[in-house]
């Protein structure tokens, strides 16, 4: 048997992240809120350009959670990730939405 370790709650964790960047001048919004200590989260990357970059997170086959891109293209229309998380919010109500404006599209929650 093992022990799993300590998760820092979704909401605490989004909560602390989202005044680090909106503490910098970075448009952060929370568009969704989903189950407060373990929901998943969705990232919208917006361009402000009309196209956007749509991250998930998800645990490798070791149980790390990283982020990966939902679809195959770098970039799509916004129109398309909207539909695609009005979609995955009928199928999981717990999860957290998150929008961020990047011209860049980088994504913020990844440690480099």
């Amino acid at each position: 048997m093992f022990s799993e370790e300590p998760r820092t709650p979704t909401y605490l964790w989004l909560e602390a992240k989202i005044r680090e960047l909106t503490s910098t001048g970075v448009g952060v919004y929370v568009t969704h809120k989903g189950e407060k200590m373990s929901g998943l989260v969705l990232l919208k990357l917006s361009s402000t350009q009309g196209d956007c970059k749509l991250l998930t997170q998800q645990r490798d086959l070791d149980g790390v959670m990283g982020w990966f891109n939902v679809f195959q293209e770098d970039a799509i229309e916004e129109k398309r990730a909207d539909e695609y998380i009005t979609r995955s919010i009928g199928r999981d109500p717990d999860l957290w939405v998150v929008e961020i404006e990047d011209k860049q599209m980088i994504n913020p929650f990844v440690v480099v």
